[in-house]
């Protein structure tokens, strides 16, 4: 028989000198106690306790890697731990943001806060409630009808336009000189601060219907040019994934133009499209600044955007603190200011969900 020779195995360099799981644990442990030791000799703080521990941390495991694993493996290690501290310093603002509203707000919103409004209230009526400890009186229902009433009205006027300047761009323009100045225009309006936009519509219409005019439809108007860009921007880009084998087959069975755009195109990037819109509107129900100098505010509901001031979520928000019901007494407006952040929050944090439903729902049937 002839021997068969026997081949020796190299060792996995993949399993070859790794730290074991309890070596980071460790890095940690002691990165802690460090961190500690060093924060409390500058003057313990969470921040510096943070800091301290995370660098002495990074460093720690890294520098150990590279002994053990190698330099690969010790480069590799320090920007996973690099990329995690970006993610987790970009939640430290939004957690905090959130908890903070939460914690503050929870506590006056409730079913009275949302359908009263601030009509008849006085500072004699705070400090009432304040004196005897009742419940903080008066509500918002008159800044949700608002909002809602000013940002229907600039979406009817935004998309439209939006909706058709897209079509304009992608189908008929070609990259023409016109398309050319359409979209550096939507650039610039696109990053054009809000206040702007307020100042604009109050000039126009002060200087058709003469000055001091403040209507919820001239916040609209307001709003609508910031919601346009939004709107075009988004819409362009749906339209211009949508496959060109749609169109072709539709211009091969002898269908016009404008009706293969109709039936085919808008269609097959609806989803898209409205999650855009959706998220056009979460843009601008916050603003504050253009509802300002184009809606005023009031005390009292009122459904009529084309006459007569009108209170939205945000400027109720800035008229709790910065004019409080009585100024002697301010805990019961601070309250309310809370209360209506918090509830502004969720209707932004509504809609951004509407927009990915909207897109699931939308978005077109694949497979057989």
């Amino acid at each position: 028989m002839i021997d068969t020779p026997t081949l020796s195995r190299r060792p996995a360099m993949l399993t070859k000198n790794r730290l074991p799981r309890y070596a980071i644990w460790a890095v940690l442990g002691a990165a802690l106690i460090l961190g500690a030791a060093l924060s409390a000799l500058i003057g313990f703080g969470i921040t510096s306790f943070t800091l301290f521990t995370a660098a002495i941390f990074v460093l720690g495991a890294t520098a150990l890697t590279g002994v053990v694993e190698g330099r690969r493996r010790a480069v590799d290690r320090f920007a996973t731990y690099l990329v995690c501290g970006a993610f987790l310093l970009a939640m430290v603002p939004l957690v905090s943001v959130i908890f903070t509203v939460l914690s503050r707000g929870l506590a006056g919103l409730s079913p009275d806060f949302l359908f009263t409004s601030m009509g008849g209230m006085t500072g004699a009526v705070d400090n009432t409630s304040v004196e005897t400890g009742g419940p903080v009186l008066g509500g918002v229902y008159h800044g949700v009808v608002g909002t809602l009433l000013i940002t229907l009205w600039a979406t009817i006027i935004s998309v439209p336009i939006g909706l058709l300047t897209a079509v304009y761009l992608v189908e008929y323009s070609h990259g023409g000189p016109l398309s050319r100045a359409i979209t550096f225009f939507v650039d610039v309006m696109t990053g054009i601060p809000s206040i702007v936009a307020g100042l604009f519509a109050a000039a126009f219409f002060g200087l058709v219907f003469g000055p001091g005019v403040r209507t919820g439809f001239v916040a609209a108007v307001a709003l609508s040019v910031l919601m346009i860009p939004v709107v075009v921007r988004s819409t362009e880009e749906m339209l211009k994934i949508v496959p060109n084998e749609l169109r072709e087959a539709a211009y091969a069975l002898g269908v016009r133009k404008w009706r293969t755009i109709l039936k085919v195109v808008v269609p097959t990037a609806i989803s898209g499209i409205a999650s855009g819109v959706t998220l056009a509107i979460a843009r601008v129900i916050g603003e504050t600044a253009p509802l300002l100098v184009t809606a005023g505010f009031v005390n009292t509901i009122n459904m009529n955007v084309f006459a007569g001031w009108m209170s939205t979520l945000p400027t109720f928000i800035y008229r709790q603190l910065m004019s409080p019901t009585s100024p002697t007494n301010t805990d019961p407006s601070t309250q309310r200011a809370w209360a209506a952040a918090l509830l502004l929050i969720i209707m932004v944090m509504l809609l951004n969900l509407g927009a990915r439903l909207i897109a699931r729902l939308f978005a077109p049937k694949t497979g057989r």
